[in-house]
């Protein structure tokens, strides 16, 4: 079960899987698998380094949950978080990338949060299938 205040806006999490919507900051050399790993990375050091404003480049403005919150709640929500939470370390773990569309990718990632520096991560968000 997610924490009380995940529940309802699923917060890093949602912002590393629109990440990976985000893919023309890399090279064209890379593959397109590549250019999604490094936006997910980015997400996550962004996060770990609480840079609200990078997080938020990294989101698109098409952005919404499955209760209709886009952007502007994320971004209130995620400064909220920042200011609860002075330290974030951040386990990501990418399960599969797919290309159903071009120029689209769908990710299926887990994100786990360490409350302080151990190594045992406590996940707090599983993308559903």
């Amino acid at each position: 079960m997610l924490p009380h205040a995940l529940r309802n806006f699923p917060g890093v999490a949602a912002v590393l899987l629109a990440l990976a919507l985000v893919t023309t900051a890399c090279g064209p050399e890379e593959t397109p698998e590549a250019r999604v790993r490094a936006v997910i990375d980015a997400g996550e050091n962004a996060a770990e380094e609480r840079d609200l404003s990078t997080l938020m480049e990294l989101v698109s403005p098409d952005y919404r949950d499955d209760q209709g919150h886009g952007p502007d709640e994320l971004k209130q929500y995620l400064r909220g978080y920042l200011v609860a939470h002075q330290s974030v370390h951040l386990i990501t773990r990418v399960a599969s990338i797919e290309f159903p569309y071009r120029d689209f990718a769908r990710v299926r990632l887990t994100v786990g949060t360490l409350g302080r520096e151990t190594s045992t991560p406590t996940p707090c968000f599983v993308a559903p299938d």
